[in-house]
């Protein structure tokens, strides 16, 4: 009988998983304790990414035509685009997960990897969008230019795009960090059918910032596309 088997049966307790932490009895109850705190962590990001959209909507209602004319010059084929890849990578993060509850060590890192890839392509394409920006002078400051007779007001249209899509891609780039980093320990081994909580709710949090992106994309991009 080894020791670990010895120490557990001499206090009357089953062998441990070695990934269960010392401050739970189950295994069940700890990725409980996991998938409540990120559900927790979520509702604040919520209020968080609600606050803005709330702002941005107040906006919206005071300057619309000012919105509409910002929104038309902004990029729709590219946001289309990146919204498609986003999708994607929602798809390819769900096969990962599926991958590390049935113990597929390869198909994990394999759909890891594409989920990244997605996501540094999406950050691709905001940096096309971003420099151009620069290029023809839609940047909020004293170099700002428009021909527009709402030309102050759409200064805040686009303060907001800023605002809302760089906070977005900087969740964007926590979410890669953080996938590169369960990729290396699905790489090695780490997770299996009896333990895969941090690929699940890495998971959680990557949806989530997809879910993002698919308000910011028509409150921002489809503003009065019509006209």
């Amino acid at each position: 009988m080894s020791n670990a088997v010895a120490h557990a049966d001499a206090h009357g307790h089953a062998v441990h998983h070695p990934q269960l932490q010392h401050h739970f009895d189950t295994m069940q109850q700890q990725k409980e304790a996991s998938t409540l705190g990120m559900w927790l962590f979520l509702l604040t990001e919520v209020l968080f990414f609600g606050g803005i959209f709330f702002a941005y909507m107040l906006y919206r209602l005071w300057y619309f035509d000012a919105f509409a004319e910002a929104s038309r010059d902004l990029d729709l084929m590219l946001g289309g685009f990146n919204t498609v890849v986003l999708i994607g990578s929602s798809l390819t993060m769900a096969f990962a997960v599926r991958s590390a509850q049935t113990g597929s060590s390869s198909g994990t890192v394999r759909w890891l990897i594409l989920t990244m890839i997605l996501g540094a392509v999406f950050l691709g394409v905001k940096v096309v969008e971003y420099s151009h920006k620069f290029e023809v002078g839609h940047v909020p400051g004293p170099n700002f230019h428009s021909t527009s007779q709402w030309a102050a007001q759409e200064q805040i249209f686009y303060s907001l795009y800023f605002t809302m899509t760089g906070l977005h891609a900087v969740h964007m780039i926590v979410g890669i960090a953080i996938l590169a980093y369960i990729t290396l320990k699905a790489a090695q081994g780490k997770y299996s059918e009896s333990y895969h909580t941090p690929v699940e709710m890495t998971g959680l949090y990557w949806h989530f910032v997809d879910l993002v992106w698919i308000y910011l994309f028509p409150l921002l991009y489809l503003v009065e596309r019509h006209n």
